[in-house]
């Protein structure tokens, strides 16, 4: 008996451990996004979908058709294709660039305005303002930005308090509107030492930092978190790069 009673106990801790251990759901794709990704139109971005997870991420971003979102310094507007498609012709997708990161990133502004003056993309619009002065034409559903939230205090943007973009991101938005943000992991305990030499940020103080403004924490899709990333060297390290860990933060404005 009292060996029954053993291996019974074991069996559990085990299954104990084995759920306590097991992976994040995948979230679950609506149709309208599957459709967004699948676009024709954004051919030569389909090579890299599967490493930069923009299915689950604008899952986790909880964009919909009719939306107005905002988005922060585009980049290549890899992103950008996929939210004009998914909100669609009765959306918009504001693109912003800050006028010091628009001067050190010439060319990919360029790029946003022509995709902007594209018919096929009638729904995006540019706007270039003062790094410390963000604005939006209305109020919107969602304000995304990838890999740059920790440029903001760094010399070359005008050492933006972080306090203020993120007051000026929470009365951008509608009530109940969502800001998420995907950013390069640094060190634990780190906060903000890294973010102009290897470009990456502590997790820790990113979410201190947005919830100080008013925002409620929702969560965090581990998508492209990569336990292999040593944090303490720059993204642009060959041996890492595009591929580091980082973190998917989603922030709620309250609704009333």
């Amino acid at each position: 008996m009292r060996t029954t009673v053993l291996a019974a106990l074991i069996a559990i801790s085990f299954s104990a451990g084995v759920l306590a251990k097991s992976p994040e759901a995948a979230p679950k794709i609506p149709s309208f996004v599957s459709a967004a990704v699948a676009d024709p139109a954004r051919k030569d971005d389909a090579a890299n979908d599967d490493r930069r997870k923009i299915a689950q991420l604008m899952a986790f971003s909880e964009v919909k058709p009719g939306q107005k979102v905002l988005e922060l310094i585009p980049g290549s507007g890899y992103f950008t294709r996929v939210f004009s498609a998914v909100v669609g012709p009765t959306g918009h997708v504001f693109v912003v660039w800050p006028n010091e990161y628009a001067k050190e990133s010439e060319s990919d502004v360029a790029a946003s305005n022509a995709l902007s003056k594209d018919a096929h993309y009638a729904n995006v619009s540019v706007a270039t303002q003062p790094a410390n002065q963000l604005s939006a034409p209305e109020k919107v559903d969602l304000v995304f930005t990838s890999q740059n939230y920790h440029d903001y205090p760094d010399k070359f943007m005008g050492k933006v308090d972080p306090a203020v973009l993120n007051k000026q991101v929470f009365d951008a938005l509608k009530p109940g509107g969502l800001f998420v943000i995907v950013d390069h992991v640094a060190e634990a305990g780190s906060g903000m030492r890294d973010t102009d030499t290897l470009h990456r940020i502590d997790p820790a103080i990113v979410k201190k930092q947005v919830e100080a403004a008013g925002f409620k924490y929702e969560g965090e899709s581990s998508v492209l978190r990569n336990p292999a990333d040593p944090h303490n060297i720059k993204v642009f390290d060959k041996s890492i790069r595009g591929h580091t860990d980082q973190f998917v933060y989603r922030f709620r404005k309250p609704a009333g």
